[in-house]
């Protein structure tokens, strides 16, 4: 008696099973890694890392240099 109790819910079952598999309520690991891939061109088409952003730092002080010695040139030929 107690097999014939699991059968009135094998319906309930199947459609659990059903409505996970079409729906994609679990990702395999292909699928992780692929979308995984996705996310990090996307951030490397975005954002730079920290090593491009120290270059393009020092090229600033670089020009903020050069600016300030042409400041100073433009300012000592006017006599001022």
């Amino acid at each position: 008696m107690d097999k014939f109790i699991f059968y009135k819910y094998i319906p309930v079952i199947v459609m659990s099973f059903a409505i996970i598999f079409q729906y994609n309520l679990f990702v395999t690991p292909e699928k992780l890694e692929q979308k995984h891939r996705e996310i990090l061109s996307e951030v490397a088409q975005v954002y730079i890392t920290k090593s491009e952003f120290g270059n393009m730092k020092e090229q600033l002080v670089d020009i903020n240099k050069k600016v300030d010695k042409i400041y100073d040139t433009l300012i000592n030929e006017r006599g001022i």
